[in-house]
Formats: C-alpha cells, sequence, structure tokens
C-alpha cells in the first residue's frame, strides 16, 4: 500500500531581502502613499490609478478558471457523494456562527467607546449617497438567489461571477464523479488546467508590487490626510475592532483546532500585503486557495469553502455595518433602542449577502440595513463617505483571514485535516511528499 512521509526539504539558500514579494510589496505601498501625500497631482493621474486596476484585473482574469478547477476536482476524486453536501452545510453553520460573532462585536465596542458622539462634522448631504441607496433599495433576496443560476456557462465566466461559477462546477463535478473511471482522463486534463492556470499567477504575483503602488498612491492622493478630520476616531475605533475581532474571536478558533493565529498570519503574509495595497480581497483568491492546500487542508474543502466564503462569510465588512451604523446614529443624534440594535444584526447578516458582486459592497449593504432599520439614517452615510476607502483595506484583510480560517476548521471538522503539514508550513518549513513508488506522484 502507497504511503506519503512529509519530510522538510533540505536548508536552502535564502534570497536577498530585496526580492522577497512582501518585502516588494511593503516597500510600494509606503512608496505610493508617500506620493499621494506629497505629489497627488501625479498620484491621481489615470496612469497611476490604472496600475492598481491592472493588476486587480489581471487576477479576476484567472479566479473562475481557478475556482472551476479547483472544484471540479476536489468534488470528482471523491467517492462519497454525501460528503460533498456534509462539507458545504458545515462551512454555512461556520459562516453564520462567526458572522454573528463579527456583527455583536462591532454593535459592542460602538456602544462603549461611541465613537459618533459630539460629532462636529458636516451636515449629511443625501445626494452624495443617492446612488447607494438605489443600488440598496434593488436588492432583493429573489433577485439574489436567482442571479446564482447563470443564463449560460459562458456567462457565468465572462462576468468573473464567483456564485454562478461555482454552482456550474459543483455540478460539473457530481456529473464527472458519476462517470467513474470512464471520466480519468478529463480529471487529469482539468488537474493539468489548473496547474497551469496556477502558473500563470506566478507570472502576475511578479507585478504586485507595482499594483500596490498604483492602488495606494492614487488613494491617498485623492482622499488626502484632509479626508480624514475628526474621522480619525471611527477608523481607529474599526482598525482596533477587527484586530481584536481576529486576535480574539479567529485566535481562539485557532487554538482549539490546534494552531497559532500569528503563526497563521505569518503564513499568508504575503497574501495581507497584496490585499492592503489593492483594497480587494480577491486579489489574493488564488494565491490563499493554493497555500491553504499546501498546509494540510484538502482540496474539496478548499475548493467549495473558500469561493463561498467569498460571499457569505464576510468579516470585516459585518464588523463595520454595525459599527458605521451605530457611528452614523450616534453622529446624527438618535438613541438607537436594543430593539433597533438587534434588529442591525438580523437585516446585517441578510444584506450582506445580498450585496454580493456589487461595486462598493460594503457601502451598499449598509446602506441597505440602514433603509430598513430606520430610513432617516440613510443621508447620514455622507458623513463616512469621504474616508470608506481608508476602512476598505481592514475589511478585505479580516474577510480573507476569516475565510482562511474557515477552511482550516471545517477541514478539522471533517476529520481531514492534516496536521502534520499544518504544523510544518506554520514552523516556516516548506514540505514535499516522499513515495515509495517514485513513479507515482501523490495527490
Amino acid at each position: 500500500m502507497e504511503q506519503t512521509v512529509l519530510q522538510p526539504l533540505p536548508r536552502q539558500r535564502k534570497k536577498p531581502f530585496y526580492k522577497v514579494l512582501y518585502v516588494q510589496v511593503l516597500v510600494a505601498i509606503v512608496v505610493g502613499a508617500l506620493l499621494g501625500w506629497l505629489s497627488p497631482t501625479i498620484a491621481t493621474n489615470p496612469w497611476v490609478k490604472a496600475m492598481g486596476d491592472g493588476f486587480i484585473r489581471l487576477i479576476k482574469m484567472v479566479i473562475t478558471p481557478i475556482i472551476f478547477c479547483t472544484v471540479v476536482s476536489g468534488i470528482a476524486h471523491v467517492q462519497d457523494a454525501k460528503k460533498v453536501g456534509r462539507i458545504g452545510v458545515k462551512a454555512l453553520v461556520y459562516f453564520e456562527v462567526v458572522s454573528t460573532f463579527a456583527l455583536l462585536i462591532g454593535l459592542t465596542v460602538a456602544n462603549l467607546l461611541r465613537p459618533g458622539a459630539n460629532f462636529g462634522g458636516k451636515a449629511p448631504d443625501a445626494a452624495a449617497v443617492a446612488q447607494f441607496a438605489k443600488q440598496a433599495s434593488e436588492m432583493k433576496s429573489v433577485d439574489f438567489m436567482l442571479n446564482i443560476i447563470p443564463e449560460s456557462v459562458v456567462g457565468g465566466f465572462a462576468k468573473g461571477d464567483i456564485l454562478q461559477v461555482l454552482l456550474f462546477a459543483i455540478l460539473f463535478g457530481f456529473a464527472l464523479m458519476a462517470l467513474g473511471e470512464k471520466g480519468k482522463a478529463l480529471r487529469n486534463l482539468i488537474d493539468d488546467t489548473a496547474k497551469g492556470v496556477f502558473g500563470v499567477i506566478a507570472i502576475i504575483m511578479k507585478a504586485a508590487p507595482v499594483g500596490a503602488f498604483g492602488a495606494m498612491a492614487y488613494t491617498v492622493g485623492k482622499f488626502g490626510p484632509q479626508a480624514l478630520g475628526n474621522l480619525l476616531g471611527l477608523i481607529a475605533t474599526f482598525y482596533l475592532t477587527s484586530a481584536l475581532f481576529v486576535v480574539v474571536i479567529l485566535g481562539l478558533i485557532a487554538r482549539f483546532i490546534g494552531f497559532n493565529i500569528f503563526r497563521f498570519l505569518g503564513y499568508i503574509k504575503d497574501e495581507l500585503l497584496i490585499v492592503l495595497g489593492t483594497s480587494s480581497s480577491e486579489s489574493a483568491l488564488p494565491q490563499l486557495m493554493a497555500k491553504l492546500e499546501n498546509m494540510g487542508c484538502p482540496k474539496p474543502v478548499v475548493g467549495l469553502v473558500v469561493p463561498t466564503g467569498y460571499s457569505f462569510n464576510l468579516d470585516g465588512t459585518n464588523i463595520y455595518m454595525t459599527l458605521a451604523a451605530l457611528f452614523i446614529a450616534q453622529a446624527m443624534g438618535f438613541n438607537l433602542t436594543l430593539h433597533d440594535q438587534l434588529a442591525i444584526i438580523v437585516v446585517a447578516m441578510l444584506t450582506s449577502k445580498g450585496a454580493t458582486g456589487v461595486t462598493g459592497a460594503g457601502f451598499v449593504t449598509l446602506a441597505a440595513t440602514l433603509a430598513v432599520v430606520n430610513p432617516v439614517l440613510v443621508p447620514g452615510m455622507a458623513i463616512v463617505l469621504g474616508i470608506d476607502k481608508f476602512m476598505s483595506e481592514c475589511r478585505a484583510l479580516v474577510n480573507i483571514t476569516g475565510n482562511g480560517v474557515a477552511t482550516v476548521f471545517v477541514s478539522w471538522w471533517e476529520g481531514d485535516l492534516d496536521r502534520t503539514k499544518l504544523q510544518l508550513c506554520l514552523g516556516g518549513k516548506p514540505v514535499v511528499p516522499i513515495v515509495e513508488n517514485p513513479a507515482m506522484v501523490a495527490e
């Protein structure tokens, strides 16, 4: 019987620090921020903005094929169809429980620190948020559910709609599973295609510092330090709350499974810095999936949990919604009752799913939540409109971290987490599969 033994790779010569990706990205973020501050005219040039936008588009270009190949391959290699459904149910249960904690922690901090009290900002301008309120009013649960079903398979790939591609990939994976040995050649082709697409990702990632520089320079150049004003308290409170959630809530989950949250953050530091520079958690999705597989999470779990989590497990967005909602109410002088605050949690739990794929999803979701709880508060969104971009980076960082921990947790819950790989990877030691038969390749 074939056995796989994991052994550390021989000690390799370290790269010069200037060739390490996360160092390059970090330097690019700092230089971009300095350019935006010192020369906003140059920083807001369309070509500078295009650096960040172009990098994100390059990543989005390969997200759908990566998800399709990963999900199809993961399901097709599983012999028990019930296992795939079980993974999906466990993932959704985890998402709802942890999302509730994210909403509650945002609500608790807002009540304790009251960052919007005695706010001295300008009066809200309803026109400034009219487009977001319009988008929010158009979000319907029925439309959201129907939108998961693509009008055509090609359309889902062309639009880059993750949920549509995920649905087709799940169905295709089950169909391929049913073919048994007849589908072996097609399974191998999909596996090889995935390797090719990950090769494309490796090439694109070399441009990550350029993308991070452009995105950060444009953001700081357009909004500038003067856009912060009296709102620095809200930004600081949001970052503090997010850090608290990652360290305490996700940290306890990680400890329960058997790993350290800080080691995990160190393991995905490249992806976190890319997200920080681009303000998009999608920009690191393919890299995150590859790293989670490498650290011991089985392919079916990674293929189902990560893409689903990008729509149903938005921890950073949930924290932002409750915190921003109470900040606006406090700034406008409204005293929200306990019933109103509980309503925010219930409504936000639903609207955070409905805004998936909408431009400025966090802000649109906030508009939808306020419209249901108290429509009078919607114009108050103009108060936080100017600084929303400064908080989007933090939302994306928490979202990607939460999805990574969720994948490890579901793998553990399934009993399929490879603890040897987990400990070796989080200890900074890469692993290589060693098999008894050299002709065989461990999957």
